[in-house]
C-alpha cells in the first residue's frame, strides 16, 4: 500500500480567493489593471484604487462576468489619510501605484522627488497601516508590494524612483517580520521593464537623457542588462502576485520575487 498523501502533496488547485477582499492601487492601467483582473478572476472582491475615474470605469466594465467583483475607488494617493482609510477591512493589499521622471540629480525638481516618495513609499506605509488591524484580527493577510529591479539595483537619472523602490523593499521586509506571528505575509514582486504606459513614457525621457534616438533606447538602455531581450507583460507580473496570495505561498515572506529576465544575475 502507498501512504496516503497529505493535503499539501495534492496537485495544486486553481487559485480560489472567494470571500476575500483585495485592494490594488494604480489600478486603472498596466500592472495594476492586470492584478485587479487576475484577483477578481480568482473570486476576490477588489477595490480598484486610482485617480483616473474613466480608466476605473472601463476596468469595471471589463471585469463584468468574472467570479469576483471590482469596486472603482477614485483616490489621489497624496491624500494620505484617505489612503489609510481606504485600506481598512482588506484581506489582500497590492501596492502598485508609481510615478517616474528621468533627470540627473542636479536637474531633478525637488517637488517631483517629494511627490514620488509620497505616492510610492509613504502611501504604501499608510495603506499597510490601515489594512493591518483587520488582517491581524482574522489571523490572515497578504501584502504584495510591486517593487522593481530598481529596488535592488540603481540606474542613473532615476533618483526618486530608485529611492522609493529601495524604501519599499525595506518597508515590505519590516511588515513581514511584524506580521508573521499574525498570519500575515509581506513580499515584493520586482520586475524589470514592463510593457506599460510608464515605460513607454520613459523611452522619450531616456532618449533625451542619453542623447540617442528613441528607437535605440529599448535595446541599448532599457534591456541592456537583461538576458531576456523583451519587455515583461503585465499579466506575468499579476500571476506572480496571485501566487503570493495563494495557500502554497504561506511560507514565503520578507522576500522579493524577481522577474527581471536575468538582469540581477550579472
Amino acid at each position: 500500500m502507498t501512504a496516503s498523501r497529505r493535503p499539501m502533496d495534492a496537485p495544486a488547485a486553481a487559485l480560489d480567493l472567494g470571500g476575500r477582499t483585495a485592494l490594488v492601487t494604480g489600478a486603472a492601467g498596466g500592472i495594476g489593471r492586470a492584478c485587479v483582473l487576475r484577483l477578481a478572476a480568482a473570486g476576490a472582491e477588489v477595490r480598484a484604487v486610482d485617480r483616473d475615474a474613466s480608466g476605473l470605469q472601463e476596468l469595471s466594465e471589463r471585469s463584468a462576468g468574472l467570479p469576483g467583483g471590482v469596486e472603482p475607488h477614485v483616490l489621489d494617493l497624496t491624500d494620505l489619510d484617505a489612503a489609510e482609510l481606504a485600506a481598512a477591512g482588506t484581506d489582500i493589499l497590492v501596492n502598485n501605484a508609481g510615478l517616474q521622471l528621468v533627470r540627473p540629480i542636479e536637474a531633478f525638481p525637488p517637488e517631483v522627488f517629494h511627490t514620488v516618495l509620497t505616492v510610492m513609499l509613504e502611501a504604501p506605509f499608510r495603506l499597510v497601516r490601515g489594512a493591518l488591524p483587520h488582517m491581524y484580527g482574522q489571523g490572515w493577510g497578504r501584502i504584495v508590494n510591486i517593487s522593481s529591479v530598481h529596488g535592488l539595483r540603481a540606474s542613473a537619472h532615476k533618483s526618486a524612483y530608485v529611492a522609493a523602490k529601495h524604501g519599499l523593499e525595506g518597508l515590505s521586509k519590516t511588515a513581514a517580520l511584524e506580521g508573521a506571528p499574525h498570519g500575515v505575509t509581506s513580499n515584493c514582486v520586482s520586475p524589470g521593464y514592463v510593457r506599460t504606459p510608464l515605460v513607454q513614457k520613459q523611452l522619450a525621457d531616456q532618449a533625451r537623457a542619453h542623447g540617442i534616438a528613441e528607437e535605440r533606447v529599448l535595446a541599448e538602455v532599457l534591456l541592456k542588462d537583461s538576458a531576456v531581450k523583451r519587455l515583461i507583460e503585465p499579466e506575468e507580473v499579476a500571476e506572480a502576485v496571485a501566487y503570493l496570495c495563494g495557500p502554497r505561498a504561506s511560507f514565503v515572506t520578507g522576500t522579493s520575487l524577481v522577474l527581471d529576465g536575468g538582469w540581477t544575475a550579472h
